[in-house]
């Protein structure tokens, strides 16, 4: 079988897909096309193949086209070393990893000069092959008979039987690929503090004398204890727990059930070998499989939060007032208009040293009498609750006939980074970079996804442990998050600005800024042809980027659709079917009712494509997103102070956790609902139930002050099984005993309420 008809097999057997799906898919992409472009456009070609498809099929096509070039080499090497056999080019051919691949490799890849090849240049390996062959001599015996200048003793000749053999028994593809399916099922993690770092690291108490199953560690207890081992905190070891099983395993490859000298001779050689050579190696190897394992969940977490909050509601095309809360520093307020443009700034001093309170509410309610306002975003940080409380006062002053605009606390996470970014200072170069913060707010609560696609991913907060994973793998899952997300929602052609329209199938960083001054030279966009006008823009890039673009009020009533140019033409046989204008059709439910998908149906566009025209002529450019709404904070409870267990209050979730989630509750430190505390019912996933930017009613179940943590159920019971649970285990302490050598494995409950250790857990994350 060739390489790609391989690896289309592969990957169409890992997405349930046909083979020929991923073959038009590879294609395509091969091509340039993006995978919102494929998923959306691209339906005949592929069959159907979703996004999430395509995304996997994306990333396995590089894995595997990286493993057949690795195949390709070894197979080229061993064939100039002449030792290539049939039987071995059919163990390279039907290597499936990289692990297996380079494991057959391993005898033939040249190496620095070992003990082993010593060993044989002193023409040792007859007695390895002798002790081997004849179990009932005595191994010292045979020895005698290898003495030389360069082997002056029996005992040296026997160390060089055993370096020759460990050798063999260390680049056995089977042996090696038995072992890891072994400690791949049965070995133990194990973390020990280091002496002396106790009151270092103390945050990381919780693994100072703990072991688990490799195979089911969490990703959040991986990475804490990955993070504690690089501060130099705990020790890690990845272990069998029985190491005689293990060795038995080697000295199988030997068939050494006899119980002749020989025998028993390389039994010992087995465990050296194991002992040695082989766990060494094993421990290293698992320990980069439990990295990779760990780094990709939290990086799907990551992205999954990520989507969750650009898919987060917008409140619309609405004047909005932001207001950055600070208290020595005063409160940043800007109004930005329907659009997101900028019209007015100030800054009110309501709290100490100035106490200007009556200035700073008659500011309020200047502004919002001014410009119409008709919401008030409000950043979630320092002092969040009493610019809150400050607003609602404000707002009874208001003159009558005036109505008060809605009050909202928004996350703020990013907002300085933004503040100080380059891309703020050409957008308002001669605004303070502490007001930048405050237009920001008012602009992600119009419509998070167009603000939030100024700022570096990482910065807004969702992430778990997001500093200890590979930084490029992160960055290019966020950005496929991003892309994903924007093409589904679509982008106004005449409003996006260019981090927006960058991140637009087929446009790039530098198209966007090239539609951008496009636009600003020439006006609005008519149509979407005039794309084409633009500078760079050919009609590959129009191809991929036209139909997410939007143009509403223009000359083609289908360039506000989804329907892509190309695609037109069907819309309009369809439109001329019914009999009536297009733009009396297009949005009215029911128009196209009666109509049949399969009378449309051409050469060029199947019954998916068809069948989405109708579709999008129903609900033209309809958003995905949910409606807005928000969430109620509790009057009185502004500190966590302020909270008792068995409070009922609401909150915003803000970041999704392996192990659950945190939500803000108005009270500056986020609490924690651990995932045995989301539903009433067992919980796999955290995701299963929340996601960021939803709002929750949750129970206050734990209060640690000291600590700033808040532990938070959703269960009906309102936490009464994590609060006997906390009765029944007595006060948390800090630091774990040791564990005895020999002991069993012990794992920290992840459930039934554990929610200190959780909450420990989550502080390490953030």
């Amino acid at each position: 079988m060739d390489t790609p008809a391989r690896i289309a097999r592969t990957i169409a057997t890992e997405i349930g897909a046909r083979p020929e799906q991923v073959d038009a898919a590879v294609k395509l992409l091969d091509e340039g096309a993006t995978v919102p472009f494929v998923a959306r456009y691209r339906k005949e070609a592929t069959g159907g193949l979703d996004d999430t498809q395509l995304r996997t099929l994306s990333d396995r096509l590089d894995y595997l086209r990286e493993l057949e070039a690795r195949r390709e080499t070894i197979l080229g090497s061993i064939k100039e070393q002449g030792k290539l056999t049939d039987d071995l080019a059919k163990s390279i051919a039907g290597a499936e990893t990289k692990a297996q691949l380079e494991d057959i490799y391993l005898p033939y890849k040249p190496k620095r000069r070992t003990k082993a090849m010593i060993a044989r240049e002193n023409g040792l390996e007859p007695l390895a092959d002798a002790i081997l062959s004849d179990r009932q001599a005595q191994p010292e015996a045979l020895a005698n008979g290898y003495l030389s200048d360069a082997v002056p003793s029996a005992k040296d000749a026997l160390n060089g039987a055993r370096d020759i053999i460990a050798e063999r028994l260390t680049e056995d593809a089977e042996l090696l690929g038995a072992l890891r399916e072994h400690m791949q099922k049965e070995a133990v993690l194990s973390a020990k503090v280091i002496e002396g770092k106790e009151t270092e690291g103390a945050k990381f108490s919780d693994y100072f004398a703990h072991s688990e199953r490799w195979a089911t560690v969490p990703s959040h207890r991986a990475l804490a204890m990955l993070r504690a081992q690089k501060e130099g905190i705990v020790t890690l070891d990845i272990a069998p727990p029985d190491a005689e099983q293990v060795e038995g395993l080697v000295a199988s490859r030997l068939s050494t059930r006899g119980q002749g000298p020989g025998d028993a001779w390389l039994r010992k050689i087995a465990g050296w070998t194991w002992r040695v050579k082989l766990s060494l190696s094993m421990m290293v190897e698992l320990m980069g499989d439990l990295r990779s394992r760990a780094q990709e969940e939290a990086i799907a977490v990551f992205a999954r939060n990520l989507k969750d909050l650009l898919f987060a509601a917008p409140a619309g095309n609405r004047p909005t007032l932001g207001l950055d809360p600070g208290i020595r520093t005063g409160v940043k307020a800007a109004v930005v208009d329907g659009t997101g443009k900028l019209v007015a700034t100030d800054t009110l001093y309501p709290f100490q040293p100035k106490n200007d309170l009556r200035g700073a509410q008659a500011a309020i309610v200047k502004l919002v009498s001014q410009h119409g306002v008709e919401l008030i975003a409000i950043g979630n940080g320092t002092a969040s609750r009493e610019t809150e409380r400050m607003v609602a006062e404000a707002l009874t002053l208001l003159p009558k006939g005036v109505t008060p605009p809605t009050k909202v606390v928004v996350s703020e996470a990013g907002a300085s980074v933004y503040s100080a970014s380059e891309l703020a200072a050409r957008e308002f170069p001669g605004l303070d970079v502490s007001l930048r913060g405050a237009v920001s707010i008012a602009r992600r609560l119009q419509d998070p996804l167009a603000e939030l696609v100024k700022i570096e991913p990482k910065s807004i907060g969702v992430g778990q442990y997001q500093h200890d994973v590979d930084q490029h793998r992160l960055s290019k899952s966020l950005e496929a998050v991003i892309e994903d997300v924007v093409n589904a929602v679509g982008v106004d052609l005449n409003t996006a600005s260019a981090p927006l329209l960058a991140h637009v199938s087929g446009l790039g960083p530098g198209l966007a800024e090239a539609v951008v001054a496009h636009r600003d030279q020439n006006g609005a966009f008519t149509s979407r042809k005039e794309l084409l006008k633009v500078s760079r823009l050919g009609p590959r890039a129009f191809e991929q980027c036209a139909g997410f673009l939007r143009i509403r009020d223009g000359k083609e009533p289908l360039d506000a659709s989804s329907v892509h140019p190309e695609a037109y033409d069907v819309a309009r046989r369809i439109v001329s079917a019914c009999g009536r204008d297009i733009r009396q059709i297009m949005g009215h439910e029911g128009a196209l009712k009666g109509l049949r998908a399969e009378e449309f149906v051409d050469d060029r566009f199947g019954l998916p494509t068809v069948r989405d025209i109708l579709s999008e002529l129903e609900k033209p450019g309809r958003d995905p997103r949910p409606s807005f709404k928000t969430a109620s904070f509790a009057d009185g409870v502004e500190q966590i102070t302020d909270l008792k267990p068995g409070m009922v209050l609401e909150g915003t979730v803000t970041n999704v956790a392996a192990f659950g989630a945190f939500v803000d509750i108005g009270v500056h430190q986020d609490g924690l609902v651990h995932i045995s505390q989301l539903a009433d019912r067992f919980v796999k996933d955290p995701h299963e139930v929340v996601k960021t930017g939803q709002v929750v009613k949750v129970t206050v179940v734990e209060v640690d002050v000291p600590r700033k943590r808040i532990g938070l159920t959703m269960r009906k019971d309102g936490g009464a099984s994590a609060r006997e649970d906390q009765k029944m285990r007595g006060p948390r302490k800090e630091n774990k005993p040791k564990a005895k050598t020999g002991s069993k494995p012990q794992s920290r409950d992840d459930s039934g309420g554990a929610l200190g250790a959780a909450l420990r857990d989550a502080m390490r994350s953030r």
